[in-house]
């Protein structure tokens, strides 16, 4: 009987072994496909990406980092979302392939994948990294995420009255003193409006309409008017934008439910001229040299990356909880909604 189950154990073991052998051939055949991926993007000699992600600093630097490595340039087109879905679908519509990759935030991208915009990247190194509640879709990856909170003005906010919860948004005392990004268009107020409908109710909203909040449609312009002391507080505030205002009077506030944020994704366009250049881009901003960067600019990282120790401040950010984001299907439902409550 022993020398039954020796000669069992030893069956399994060598099993083992063998399926760790096919294992290892597996990987090694997957690294030189890789490898020859590696090779055809170098002899395209170019990428050519269609952000949406407007001022983004992080650009230039992943696109030297990208350069430095593979010796492959990255050209950047800047537009609005909306406008880099439009040039998406003129060009493809007349047969004219420019574009390698879309950059866009993830309800953008969505549509565009509904539109047949894009095609299927295949495999990537590096996919097994990216961590939840981020995911990779068949056509489309995550590259980082806008986070969203609250910046008020340490001049005109005392430290006892500081709002530490979105809710304290709904206090009488702020009643005409929020600057807000409009919720009744896209942006980050209707992705604010979206998530905080959907987790606080329609009741939240109600309050929070009593208040009167300003209506805004340019960030960068509102972050600095809270700065200068026109308004106390300035909301949806991205916490990438808030690192350019070091040493000005201002407080980014992680509201104790979370952040509301959107997820930027790239997507291999439809007849992508450089496709596999394109496809080695997409692995690399999964790449903890690249997330480190997106990171660096006060950016949500979408990987499992062991970030450097940084500064008390700088980790609440990175680590703050993410409280929701939106969803494309419901897009026209939501903006309807905000219309109705903020007459």
């Amino acid at each position: 009987m022993m020398k039954l189950v020796r000669r069992e154990w030893l069956g399994v073991m060598l099993a083992s072994s063998g399926l760790l052998l096919i294992g290892s051939a597996a990987r090694a055949e997957d690294a030189a496909d890789w490898d020859k991926i590696v090779d055809a993007a170098k002899k395209e000699g170019k990428v050519t990406v269609y952000t949406a992600a407007l001022g983004q600093t992080s650009h230039q630097l992943v696109a030297k980092a990208f350069e430095k490595k593979y010796g492959i340039p990255v050209t950047f087109l800047e537009a609005r979302a909306s406008e880099i879905r439009e040039r998406v679908r003129t060009e493809q519509t007349a047969g004219r392939y420019i574009g390698d990759l879309s950059h866009n935030g993830s309800t953008t991208s969505t549509l565009q994948e509904n539109e047949g915009a894009f095609q299927p990247y295949g495999s990537l190194p590096n996919l097994p990294l990216v961590r939840a509640p981020f995911k990779a879709e068949g056509t489309r990856v995550p590259v980082f995420a806008t986070a969203y909170g609250i910046l008020i003005n340490t001049n005109l906010v005392k430290p006892a009255d500081e709002p530490k919860s979105w809710t304290d948004l709904t206090d009488p005392k702020w009643k005409g003193k929020i600057l807000s990004d409009d919720v009744r268009a896209l942006g980050g107020g209707s992705v604010m409006f979206f998530v905080l409908y959907d987790k606080l109710g329609r009741e939240f909203h109600e309050k929070l309409a009593t208040n009167e909040p300003v209506w805004s449609r340019d960030q960068r312009t509102s972050e600095r008017r809270v700065a200068r002391g026109e308004y106390p507080i300035w909301i949806p505030m991205t916490t990438n934008s808030y690192a350019a205002m070091k040493g000005l009077p201002v407080k980014l506030v992680t509201p104790k439910e979370g952040y509301t944020y959107i997820t930027y994704e790239v997507a291999l366009l439809k007849n992508a001229p450089h496709p596999n250049a394109a496809r080695l881009l997409m692995n690399y901003f999964l790449s903890d040299e690249a997330q480190l960067i997106h990171d660096s600019q006060g950016l949500t990282m979408v990987t499992k990356v062991a970030a450097p120790p940084t500064n008390q401040e700088a980790n609440a950010i990175r680590n703050g909880h993410l409280l929701g984001t939106t969803d494309a299907s419901r897009q026209d439902e939501m903006l309807k909604l905000a219309k109705e409550i903020y007459k």
